[in-house]
């Protein structure tokens, strides 16, 4: 144990536990679960000093506790998305889509959460919030402590990202095939 780290996290991490728990007793709907995320959001908060400080400890542990109740949430929709193909072996009949439907509508569902992941970590927050948990943006824009103006350009940015990575040729950003495109021509201009 490095005790400089011990001291620096008693002294800067540990005073914040009344302030940590309200914030996740708010934030998050499972009361089960509050303990355990304090914990992760301590461990993490711990294993990253003991590589580098962080300059604003209070910020980043709250930050570590909202990163971990957003990666949970996604986790819990990932799962159910999961159960969805359990249908065959509860032999339960679903619906008239065929195999092939099913096959395409998951392959659909992974590329979206895919194009989820790729989202900046703030973005995706923001995103996650407006259209998943379906927050009004002036819900969003509090919880994050940010102008309702940041919150609307977030989804717009967003949901550029995620249509350019849904369909775009082979997960290549439209921005980029243009410039491919564009390239393609210039090349041909000089050849021919």
């Amino acid at each position: 144990m490095d005790e400089h780290v011990d001291a620096w996290f008693a002294r800067e991490i540990l005073v914040h536990e009344d302030a940590l728990l309200r914030y996740l007793r708010r934030c998050w709907a499972h009361a089960d679960d509050i303990h355990d995320l304090r914990q992760e959001a301590y461990v993490r908060v711990y294993e990253a000093a003991r590589r580098e400080r962080p300059h604003q400890p209070k910020s980043f542990l709250f930050t570590t506790a909202r990163h971990l109740m957003a990666d949970r949430l996604r986790r819990g929709r990932i799962v159910s998305i999961e159960a969805v193909g359990d249908f065959e072996s509860l032999n339960v009949p679903v619906d008239e889509a065929g195999p092939e439907r099913r096959h395409d509508a998951r392959q659909s569902l992974r590329r979206l959460a895919e194009a989820f992941d790729r989202l900046p970590d703030r973005c995706r927050e923001v995103v996650w919030l407006r259209k998943v948990d379906e927050l009004p943006q002036k819900e969003v824009a509090r919880r994050l402590g940010v102008a309702e103006k940041t919150v609307e350009k977030q989804v717009a940015k967003g949901a550029r990202l995620i249509a350019d990575y849904m369909f775009g040729e082979a997960g290549v950003p439209r921005g980029k095939q243009r410039a491919q495109r564009q390239r393609g021509q210039d090349d041909g201009q000089e050849h021919g």
